[in-house]
């Protein structure tokens, strides 16, 4: 598994330790756990309640680029602080590929607040499908015309009438670096060059080592233009060659340097779930062939990989299938469902402190609105009285707009409505993947693996569920079959 690092600290007044602080467990957590560290952001005197977060934005789109697989953070405070935010990042990273982990927080602090994001979730990839809907056909005449659609510039480009051109400034470095490739030169090796010759990006910033990678790779550099599927063949000007760009892509697979495929491990559902009891350190992806050639699939304790724990390998299908029947079993409790409804009704005001203040502010108003017409129908009419009543029902129409968009940034459901997005989680079909996948980010927070038992911690359940592993063992639903649970709309 690779990984990058984020860190961050929000004040001046903090010192350079608290970055080398995270970096230092951060690294410590993946060289204990057998993950390999491809590349660090940092965000000085940011906070995370701002979007404002250089490293942290760069970090999100080159997720794209299917370099990594996990985000490792010191604590999750530090990759967002409010909730609205850090469900539509973690949406983002997760349709990558990506996971975010805690360091220090296998079991996270307020784990209901994890279920709260997959709701928010939910309604950003609503919002996400109709906007793309709304700017797809806009996109797609532009790269027809082979107009720039925005976002980053690659380097050796400038934009020059919503087009690109050739920047004669930093295109021969782009040359530099592909030639440098077809030569022999590794990814690392290019990086370490640019990092010697203090060779930065126009902006001063600089290159890091995935985007040496990305940039080794991209077929803009031979003229070729995409986006929103139109592939346009000569609608850039190219740097390099046809030839030169394939003998790259040659000594890039000869190296092993292309980006990480997200193919078979994408499917290990319990990834980041799953601890060895033993010794805490994550349960991973791991396989065997047998001398038919049958593949066997499992979970391994990244530590007994290197020898240095004794705890057993478990069956992928096995442990996967008994923990979604676990909590699909959860879900049928409709006191269960009416605990997390309340819990998440309460939190989503938690998240937000402005909301209720202004929600209350309006009540307080359509109160005085109420006691002026009574007394009006009483015979109490004023001009006074009358032009108060057209100031307060002016400050109602105001406050009644500020609600509005306070929730378009932080939307706010009822109780009722959480209720029935949960009780529609009971409808998820557990035999299509991303079905599963939905159920175990949601509510699982943690499996621990022992050698008689294993532990389920629940997102917003108050006791950990205890399971011998005989129960495992005997399970039809651990061997492939289906749970025998009624599905209740």
């Amino acid at each position: 598994m690779k990984a990058v690092i984020y860190a961050r600290y929000s004040s001046d007044n903090q010192r350079e330790e608290s970055i080398e602080g995270q970096i230092r467990e951060c690294t410590e957590y993946a060289e204990y756990n057998d993950i390999e560290i491809v590349g660090q952001y940092i965000d000085r005197a940011f906070s995370a309640k701002t979007d404002d977060r250089p490293d942290f934005l760069r970090m999100v789109n080159d997720s794209s680029k299917r370099l990594f697989d996990i985000v490792l953070v010191w604590k999750l405070d530090r990759f967002a602080r409010n909730r609205y935010d850090s469900a539509f990042y973690r949406y983002s990273l997760r349709k990558n590929g990506v996971q975010v982990v805690s360091v220090k927080e296998n079991i996270s602090n307020g784990p209901e607040g994890i279920i709260l994001e997959a709701m928010i979730e939910a309604m950003a990839e609503y919002y996400s499908a109709n906007l793309a809907q709304n700017v797809k056909r806009g996109f797609k005449e532009n790269a027809l015309k082979g107009r720039w659609n925005g976002g980053a510039v690659p380097l050796g480009y400038k934009v020059v009438d919503h087009k690109l051109e050739i920047d004669e400034t930093t295109a021969p470095l782009v040359y530099t670096l592909f030639q440098m490739c077809a030569d022999g030169y590794t990814a690392k090796e290019i990086y370490q060059y640019l990092q010697e010759k203090q060779i930065r990006r126009p902006n001063g910033k600089e290159i890091a080592y995935n985007s040496v990678l990305y940039l080794l790779s991209n077929r803009i550099y031979v003229g070729e233009y995409r986006h929103s599927g139109i592939v346009l063949e000569h609608g850039v000007p190219a740097i390099i060659t046809e030839e030169l760009f394939e003998k790259v892509q040659d000594n890039i697979k000869k190296h092993s340097i292309a980006p990480a495929a997200h193919s078979e491990s994408d499917d290990y559902l319990l990834t980041t779930h799953l601890f060895c009891g033993h010794c805490g350190a994550m349960m991973t992806a791991y396989s065997g062939t047998s001398r038919t050639g049958k593949t066997y699939r499992y979970y391994i304790c990244n530590r007994a990989r290197k020898r240095l724990c004794e705890k057993e390998k478990v069956e992928k299908e096995k442990i996967e299938n008994f923990v979604v029947y676990k909590t699909m079993e959860l879900l049928q409790e409709d006191e269960t469902i009416e605990r997390l409804a309340q819990l998440l009704y309460t939190l989503q005001y938690e998240e937000s402190t402005i909301l209720p203040h202004l929600e209350e502010q309006l009540k307080e108003k359509e109160r005085e609105i109420e006691n002026i017409v009574t007394a009006i129908q009483k015979g109490a009419a004023s001009d006074t009285l009358i032009a108060r009543l057209t100031e307060i029902e002016q400050q109602k129409k105001t406050l009644a707009g500020t609600i509005a968009e306070e929730k378009k940034k932080s939307p706010v459901f009822t109780k009722d409505e959480f209720k029935m997005a949960l009780c529609n989680f009971r409808k998820i079909d557990i035999g299509k993947l991303e079905g599963r996948r939905k159920l175990i980010d949601t509510f699982v927070n943690s499996v621990f693996l022992y050698d008689d038992h294993l532990k389920i911690v629940y997102n917003g359940k108050e006791k950990e569920e205890t399971i011998s592993l005989e129960e495992l063992e005997s399970s039809k639903i651990s061997q492939g079959g289906q749970p025998a649970i009624p599905y209740i709309v």
